[in-house]
């Protein structure tokens, strides 16, 4: 199975949600015909457990979805970009400001959506202090990366310990040191142009 993701994956042959179905048909046909160890009540509870994930899941992305026409109603990323060109003169608090907000939508708000509602907002943003549009998306496709792991609202943090059935706190202690390159990763981003540019 390993080798079935890795190849159709690296060479294109499949999409990731294509790989996902063809290995769950080769995990069925391998326990059913070759181990023989498949038996209709491990299927209903197999079938169940997925079912309880899957709810879990979608009611996350839903509390998301609410939370992210919310900001969109209220217009608070024009708020802050209004906020930032009018009060904060230096251009590395502007881009702190910045990554300080990607941060905190990102943990509301899936990646692809947040991307659609800051970029309109940041681009002149970020033009102003001088800022490249590559490295601009660069910064901000990293914060909302973070932001879905980050506690304490992050998508893909609660998603997973469901999954996992482990406690939040938990999960976060041992993303620690994640945490600290990721944000390493993020600063060297933004304030060192030639990381992105050259």
């Amino acid at each position: 199975m390993p080798v079935l993701i890795i190849v159709f994956l690296r060479f294109g042959i499949a999409t990731p949600t294509e790989v996902s179905v063809m290995s769950t048909l080769y995990a069925l046909v391998v326990s059913g015909l070759v181990y023989r160890d498949l038996t209709l009540a491990k299927l209903q509870h197999a079938a169940v457990e997925a079912g309880i994930s899957t709810g879990v899941v979608l009611l996350i992305i839903m509390a998301s979805s609410i939370v992210g026409w919310i900001v969109t109603y209220e217009q608070l990323p024009a708020a802050f970009t209004q906020f930032a060109t009018e009060t904060l003169q230096s251009p590395w608090l502007i881009i702190l400001a910045m990554n300080l907000i990607m941060l905190a939508t990102g943990m509301f708000i899936d990646l692809p959506a947040a991307v659609l509602l800051l970029t309109p907002m940041f681009v002149p943003l970020a033009s102003a202090v001088g800022m490249d549009t590559v490295q601009l998306g660069i910064m901000m496709i990293i914060n909302l990366s973070i932001g879905l792991y980050h506690p304490p609202i992050g998508t893909t943090l609660f998603i997973t310990s469901t999954i996992a059935k482990v406690r939040i706190g938990d999960v976060v202690i041992e993303l620690i040191p994640f945490y600290a390159v990721a944000i390493g990763i993020l600063l060297g981003f933004a304030y060192l142009p030639w990381l992105t540019l050259h």
